[in-house]
């Protein structure tokens, strides 16, 4: 599958690994990449700038494909030094990063000197017209079904893809809500060049997570996620335990950041990876973890995606045109 997106990146199959934190490492970055896909190495993860170029040197270790790093800019009592690490990325030659939160200007300004192509994730059309005037090489749009942070517009993928299809000239990644082939050719139908995913490459065999994390979300459905902090305006999906529905009662309740701090923790969190205990923290995943039956290798999992895209390409999709149309 040829696509703007494989033709600007050079990445052989139209699919994007999402960054994530404390999940994208080099293990799962590198595997991916050797897939054919695009892996993204998360930043904020590494405790420093010196220690992402370290990081980006372990990924290089493990693989001579292209590969991304991904720099989020999210409001935070004690921000990191997001223009230091975004300095790294470029003396590391990364080619490809992917920025996301707020308007990513400043870190254009460090990336683009250094000839790194951009992809900024957007999940609004009025906040990807912005990324795509400011100079991003392409939009991932990011809906209402995704894990983490899906904006506060609640705007479903069904509807988002398509009218940010209509509005950008630049290539465009659809995340948020897909698992398997009939997502990405769905993806593409809508106008995407690519898709992304984060809930389904973290259920892989080299996903750095705990075992006990990767088998919660093969045996959870679609409905076992909450929306977070909607009163703070910065809704987040995570997994639904009884850490994550403490909040949402105190939110309900009229408590503010104060109240909810020591429970949405990212130490807390980060405990869930770890140790396997997913009632320690609030912790992302996707709704489209209904859609995940298994713990495949990232080789598997692409090369299936893309086998089953072809078939239903070339028999669901070509079988429903009748001749006459063929013909045409």
């Amino acid at each position: 599958m040829k696509t703007r997106f494989t033709e600007t990146f050079g990445i052989e199959h139209p699919i994007v690994q999402g960054g994530m934190q404390w999940v994208g490492r080099a293990e799962l970055i590198a595997a991916v990449a050797n897939a054919g896909a695009l892996g993204c190495l998360t930043a904020l993860t590494q405790p420093s700038p010196e220690d992402l170029t370290k990081e980006i040197a372990r990924v290089r270790e493990l693989t001579d494909k292209p590969f991304a790093v991904n720099l989020t800019i999210l409001p935070a009592i004690t921000p990191p030094p997001y223009a230091e690490y975004a300095q790294a990325i470029a003396e590391a030659g990364v080619p490809i990063a992917e920025t996301a939160g707020n308007n990513p200007q400043q870190l254009l300004d460090i990336l683009k000197p250094a000839g790194v192509k951009v992809i900024h994730k957007a999940t609004s059309v009025r906040h990807a017209l912005k990324a795509q005037s400011i100079g991003v090489d392409a939009v991932s749009i990011d809906g209402f079904d995704c894990a983490g942070h899906p904006g506060e517009d609640d705007i479903p993928g069904l509807i988002l893809i398509p009218a940010a299809a209509d509005a950008l000239e630049i290539p465009l990644i659809a995340s948020g809500g897909i698992a398997d082939a009939r997502g990405l050719v769905a993806a593409l139908a809508l106008g995407a060049d690519a898709v992304n995913m984060g809930t389904r490459f973290m259920c892989t065999v080299e996903s750095p997570i705990h075992e006990n994390v990767k088998r919660h979300i093969v045996e959870a459905d679609e409905r076992q996620t909450v929306h977070i902090f909607r009163s703070l305006r910065n809704t987040a999906r995570v997994a639904r335990n009884s850490v994550s529905e403490q909040v949402v009662e105190i939110e309900r309740n009229g408590g503010g950041f104060e109240d909810l701090r020591e429970l949405v923790s990212g130490a807390r969190g980060r405990l869930v990876y770890e140790t396997g205990d997913t009632e320690a923290g609030v912790w992302s995943v996707g709704a489209c973890q209904g859609l995940i039956h298994d713990i495949p290798t990232c080789e598997e999992l692409v090369h299936r995606i893309i086998t089953e895209a072809d078939a239903i390409v070339a028999e669901r999709l070509t079988g429903l045109l009748d001749d006459a149309a063929l013909a045409r």
